[in-house]
């Protein structure tokens, strides 16, 4: 079996934005007095199969729907140009969905034990939920990244879900305000998305995938990033003003340059395959303004 298909199917690249919930999470709790590094160090393992399955199964999922073909901006998939068959890229889909549900168990027990709780089942079902979500985002009868809820799905899982859900797991409490780092992630994540949106718009539409995107139309999709972007930055700085005291803590503003950059080329250029760049500028930068808040933790 050939690996550099795999390895390429995976997408690396996506993996850290995945771990920009977990470094965020993980930065509020050291924050309010409580980090555990064995919770940690299992809740990115967790969170990256999920993201590797996640790549897997949409790699999968298109080339079922035949989204991914000739007229397909972005990258060749590993199904679309045959290195990898259908019925093999199913069998790594199955067996990544066992793996982030091993992960996930192993988990859950380091940070609550063996012994059955309400917490316990209420991440059990969290965790069942978002390989669900990794998977039925194009995979199945109506996958729901054909209906315009990708970004949706993303703000919940890699934002509200994957911060505040970390934090719980170092701390075992819920703070109202990491709601606002979590929604940080949560819209820069979903701007990485909208961003692909915006550059297969063309193909999307004629192959019948109603990104919301497709939906809004071209040129109402700029204002949309732009509004994520501004929304995100706007969570962070209130949740600073409200919690930090020192100003090392603000480090994280730093990559707010790569974000006004990114803005200037969303207006400015006309092209939509020449927008691909533009992905991992924001991904990027998330991952850095999550690994910055982090390291001011511990400053």
């Amino acid at each position: 079996m050939a690996v550099k298909p795999w390895i390429s199917a995976m997408r690396l690249r996506t993996l850290p934005l995945a771990a920009s919930c977990v470094f965020t999470g993980s930065a509020m709790a050291k924050l309010h007095g409580k980090f555990e590094l064995n919770v940690f160090l299992l809740t990115l393992l967790t969170t990256l199969l999920l993201q590797v399955l996640s790549n897997l199964a949409n790699d999968y999922g298109d080339s079922v729907s035949e989204v991914d073909n000739e007229k397909r901006v972005g990258p060749q998939r590993a199904v679309q140009s045959g290195a990898i068959s259908q019925g093999s890229m199913k069998i790594g889909v199955i067996l990544f969905a066992i793996f982030s549900f091993a992960s996930g168990v192993w988990l859950l027990v380091e940070a609550f034990g063996s012994a059955l709780s309400w917490k316990l089942l209420l991440f059990l079902l969290l965790g069942i939920a978002a390989i669900g979500a990794a998977i039925k985002y194009t995979v199945g009868k109506s996958p729901y990244g054909y209906r315009g809820l990708g970004v949706l799905f993303v703000f919940l899982f890699f934002g509200l879900v994957g911060v505040v859900g970390t934090y719980f797991l170092h701390t075992f409490k819920i703070n109202w305000t990491t709601v606002l780092p979590a929604a940080t992630v949560g819209f820069f994540s979903a701007a990485v998305l909208n961003m692909n949106n915006m550059r297969d718009h063309e193909n999307d539409r004629q192959s019948g995938k109603h990104t919301i995107v497709v939906k809004m139309g071209f040129e109402t999709a700029r204002w949309y990033q732009s509004g994520l972007v501004i929304l995100g930055w706007l969570s962070a700085v209130a949740f600073g003003l409200l919690e930090f005291s020192e100003w090392s803590q603000w480090i994280f503003i730093l990559p707010i340059v790569i974000f006004a950059f990114h803005l200037k080329t969303v207006w400015t250029e006309k092209t939509p395959a020449k927008l691909d760049p533009e992905l991992k500028k924001i991904a990027l930068g998330t991952f850095a303004f999550s690994l910055l808040l982090f390291t001011g933790m511990w400053v």
